[in-house]
C-alpha cells in the first residue's frame, strides 16, 4: 500500500510543471526588439557603402534572430541534468572551436584576425559558442568540487588553467576582449562558488600584470590605449571612431533628433550597426535611450543573479551557476560595450548583446537566454513541488473529515549514506565529508 501510494504522489509531483520567468522572457523580448529596430535604422549608411541593398543587413539579422529563436526553444526544452551529463564534451567543443580557425579551408582571415569559421553560407565567430559551453562546463565543476575549490588549491586552479589555455588560443587568433571576458567570469564564478578569498588573491595578482603587458605588447593595442585617453588629440585617424560616437552621443542631448534621422551613421561613423550601434541610440534617443538600454541589461542580469541566488538556496546549484554565468557574461559584456561608446573605455572588438549586428553573436546570445529561461522554469517547478509536499504534510485539525493519514503522503523514511549517494542525494563527486555550502563571496 505504501509503494502505491508513493507511485502516486510522485506521479503527481512529477506531473506539476512550471512556467517561465515573465521578466526575463520580456527584457529578452525588448532587448530583440530595440536590436531589429536600430539595426535597420544603423546599417543604411554601411549597406550603401558595401553596394548592397539598404535592408541588407536588416533581413540578414532577422534570420540570425529566427535561428537564435529557434535555438533559444530547443535549449528551454531540454532538461538542465541533460545539459550536465555533456559537460566534459563541451569543454572539448571549446578547444575544438579555437582550434578549427587555424586550420586552412575552415578558418577565415578577417582584417586580419583568424576568428571566423567558414559554413559556406555565412561565418561563424567561434568565441561566441565558446563563451556558452564553457559556462555550463564550469558551472557543472563547481556543483561537482564546490568542497575541494573551497578547501584546496589544486580544485580552485583547474577552471584557472583551463580559462588560460581558452585564453592563449582566443590571444593568438588575437581577440584580446574575449579574453579578458573569459578570464572575468571564471574569477567571478569562483567567487560565487565559494572560493577562499584570500587563496583567489594569488592568481589575481599574477594574471593582472600579464594581461598589462599582453595589452601593451601590440601596437595597435597601445594606440587604442593613448587614443581613448585624449582622442581629440588626432581626430582624423586613431581618434577617429571615438571622436565620431561621441559627436553622436552628444547630438541626440535629452531626446534625440529621431529615429532615422542621424548624421554620424551615414559613413561617418564605422561600424556603425555592430560595435558603435549603442552611439546611433544615443544621436537618435538621446540620453532617455541611452538609459533605457542601461536598464534593460541592468534588469536582465539583476534577474538571472536574483534566480541563481534562488537556485543556490534550494540546492540546485548547477542550474544557479550556469544563471551566475549567463549574469556575469552579458553585463559585463554589455558594460564593456558601451562604456567604448561613451568614451570610458578603450576601443574593444565587443558588441551590445541582442542590439548590434552579427549572426554568430545573436545565435548565441539567444541559446544563453534559453538556458536561463529553462533556469526560471525548473526553479519555478522546484518551488511547486516543495509547496505540494509542504502542504500535504501539513497536519488536519484534530476531528476534520481529513484528520486521518493521507495515503498519498507516506511517511519520510531514513536512508543510509551509501543508498543515499548512490540515489544522487550526495551532491557531487567529493572526496570531503562533510557538505560546504558556497560563501558567494563571503570571506568565512
Amino acid at each position: 500500500m505504501t509503494d502505491l501510494s508513493t507511485a502516486r504522489q510522485a506521479t503527481r509531483l512529477d506531473a506539476i510543471g512550471g512556467h517561465f520567468d515573465p521578466w526575463l522572457l520580456g527584457i529578452s523580448c525588448a532587448l530583440a526588439c530595440v536590436g531589429v529596430v536600430m539595426v535597420g535604422s544603423a546599417s543604411i549608411g554601411v549597406a550603401d557603402g558595401h553596394d548592397v541593398g539598404p535592408f541588407y543587413f536588416l533581413s540578414r539579422h532577422v534570420v540570425f534572430l529566427a535561428l537564435g529563436l529557434v535555438m533559444a526553444v530547443w535549449v528551454m526544452r531540454t532538461e538542465l541534468k541533460t545539459i550536465e551529463q555533456h559537460n566534459q564534451w563541451l569543454l572539448l567543443v571549446c578547444f575544438v572551436l579555437l582550434i578549427a580557425v587555424f586550420v586552412p579551408g575552415i578558418g577565415k582571415n578577417v582584417n586580419g584576425a583568424r576568428r571566423w569559421l567558414n559554413l559556406g553560407v555565412s561565418n561563424f565567430q567561434a568565441v561566441e559558442a565558446v563563451k556558452l559551453l564553457y559556462i555550463v562546463w564550469l558551472a557543472s565543476y563547481l556543483k561537482r568540487y564546490s568542497e575541494e575549490v573551497t578547501a584546496t588549491w589544486g580544485a580552485m586552479l583547474k577552471p584557472i588553467g583551463v580559462a588560460v589555455g581558452l585564453v592563449v588560443l582566443l590571444l593568438l587568433q588575437p581577440d584580446f576582449g574575449s579574453s579578458s571576458l573569459i578570464l572575468a567570469v571564471t574569477a567571478g564564478m569562483l567567487v560565487l562558488g565559494g572560493v577562499n578569498m584570500p587563496r583567489m588573491f594569488g592568481p589575481v595578482l599574477i594574471g593582472l600584470p600579464v594581461l598589462a603587458i599582453v595589452a601593451i605588447a601590440e601596437p595597435y593595442r597601445v594606440t587604442r590605449l593613448t587614443s581613448f585617453l585624449d582622442p581629440w588629440q588626432d581626430p582624423f585617424k586613431t581618434g577617429y571612431q571615438l571622436t565620431n560616437a561621441l559627436m553622436a552621443v552628444g547630438r541626440g542631448e535629452w531626446i534625440g533628433v529621431g529615429l532615422g534621422a542621424s548624421v554620424q551613421k551615414l559613413s561617418y561613423l564605422p561600424e556603425a550597426h555592430t560595435d558603435f550601434i549603442l552611439a546611433v541610440i544615443g544621436e537618435e534617443f538621446g540620453f532617455l535611450g541611452v538609459c533605457t538600454v542601461v536598464a534593460l541589461y541592468a534588469g536582465l542580469a539583476g534577474r538571472a543573479f536574483w534566480l541563481g541566488l534562488k537556485c543556490v538556496e534550494m540546492r540546485r546549484h548547477f542550474a544557479g551557476y550556469c544563471a551566475f554565468g549567463i549574469a556575469l557574461w552579458m553585463s559585463l559584456q554589455s558594460f564593456v560595450s558601451i562604456g567604448v561608446n561613451l568614451g570610458l573605455l578603450p576601443t574593444k572588438g565587443l558588441t551590445l548583446p541582442m542590439i548590434s549586428y552579427g549572426g554568430s553573436s545573436v545565435i548565441m546570445t539567444c541559446a544563453a537566454l534559453g538556458l536561463l529561461l529553462r533556469v526560471s522554469y525548473e526553479l519555478d517547478r522546484a518551488q511547486r513541488q516543495v509547496a505540494r509536499v509542504r502542504n500535504e504534510a501539513t497536519p488536519s485539525p484534530a476531528g476534520s473529515p481529513s484528520s486521518s493519514p493521507s495515503p498519498t503522503a507516506p511517511a519520510p523514511t531514513s536512508m543510509p549514506a551509501s543508498q543515499s549517494k548512490r540515489s544522487g542525494d550526495v551532491r557531487g563527486t567529493s572526496r570531503l565529508r562533510q557538505r560546504v555550502e558556497p560563501t558567494l563571496g563571503r570571506i568565512a
